[in-house]
């Protein structure tokens, strides 16, 4: 299994949860070293076989390099979890162009750029399973900005137009939309999420995996989008 940007938070979290279903977890980072050795550490010490691979998600020659040094450790990719992503706050009068440009890349062209690298080879073998880690920004109007919105909303019709062209193959594609998860994005107070989410709490990464390893265990779910927000919203 692929985990991009799986160094902290709902990255390193999935990349956990997978190991301890029995996957061997290529860990993908492309700036914090360290984490993701510590995240690597934790899996090995556990008993998982686990190995860290740099890349910038957002440019194909190294999503390339990166799959090819994948294949030479741990072999073909069989499960892609597309999670790496960015989400720097701006208003509609603030936000340029280059900021849209690198959001749209990191978080939307490296879930395309991914699976293009992965499901002709998941296709030959007749099995493989593809969730890309959305937001409840991409219904809603969220708090981080339009850039985002779009971005995640991307993600959603990606997830359907695979999800429909790979069924045929023994391959499911789908979503899960965290909102109002506890990590280092977490856009609000503490007291504010408990008033506004009907759960009276944030959700945790650790709930993230959860909801992955039960998309990936179900062969005849795809081209859905989970979300997952304490009851925040319904749609």
């Amino acid at each position: 299994a692929l985990v991009t940007g799986a160094s902290r938070g709902i990255g390193a979290a999935i990349a956990l949860g997978m190991a301890d279903a029995g996957a061997a977890i290529a860990i993908n980072f492309q700036e914090r070293e360290e984490a993701a050795n510590e995240v690597a550490e934790r899996l090995r010490s556990a008993g998982g076989r686990a190995m860290i691979v740099r890349a910038d998600v957002s440019q194909s020659a190294d999503i390339t390099r990166m799959i090819a040094e994948i294949g030479a450790e741990f072999g073909p990719v069989d499960i892609l979890i597309n999670n790496a992503g960015i989400g720097h706050q701006h208003s509609i009068d603030d936000l340029t162009e280059e900021e849209w440009n690198r959001t749209i890349a990191v978080n939307l062209t490296s879930a395309f750029l991914c699976t293009q690298a992965v499901h002709q080879g998941m296709r030959e073998r007749g099995w493989g399973r593809i969730v890309n880690i959305t937001s409840g920004a991409a219904r809603g109007s969220g708090g981080i900005g339009v850039h985002y919105n779009a971005s995640k909303a991307g993600m959603e019709g990606l997830t359907r137009g695979y999800a429909s062209r790979l069924a045929k193959d023994g391959i499911t594609v789908n979503a899960i939309a965290p909102s109002l998860i506890l990590t280092d994005m977490f856009p609000t107070s503490l007291e504010e999420a408990k008033r506004r989410i009907p759960a009276g709490r944030p959700g945790t990464p650790e709930e993230v995996a959860m909801a992955v390893i039960m998309v990936l265990a179900n062969p005849y779910l795809t081209g859905q989008t989970i979300q997952l927000n304490g009851g925040l919203s319904f749609i």
